[in-house]
């Protein structure tokens, strides 16, 4: 699997998200220390506040999305990045017309998704 195309990879509707699906592009029985996701927020879309065992590095391809990161509240847009460390409570929505999509590399590790009241 050294190269595919994003786009032969199935999306999946993300459990607790409003219309955001994830397409995992490198599995991690793929490669030996990360995985990477491609999520896509359709507009109107969201994923609540939640927390993760691991950590996440994010890219943003296109759109616009607001995003919590603990007490703080960013937009961001294309050619942003994010970095959130494991236990930090974040969310996601759509800000405008257009989805909102990003990569997300995650170590492979065991991680456990909390959703947050």
């Amino acid at each position: 699997m050294p190269v595919k195309k994003f786009s032969d990879v199935e999306a999946t509707p993300i459990k607790n998200a409003k219309d955001t699906t994830i397409q995992v592009l490198i599995a991690p029985d793929e490669a030996p220390n990360f995985a990477m996701r491609r999520i896509e927020m359709q507009p109107g879309g969201s994923m609540p506040l939640h927390m993760n065992a691991v950590e996440h590095e994010q890219l943003v391809l296109g759109g616009r999305g607001r995003v919590v990161l603990g007490d703080e509240v960013h937009e961001v847009s294309k050619d942003d990045v994010l970095f959130i460390p494991a236990g930090l409570q974040h969310s996601y929505e759509t800000i405008g017309d257009e989805p909102f999509v990003f990569i997300c590399s995650v170590p492979n590790k065991p991680d456990e998704i909390t959703v947050c009241d």
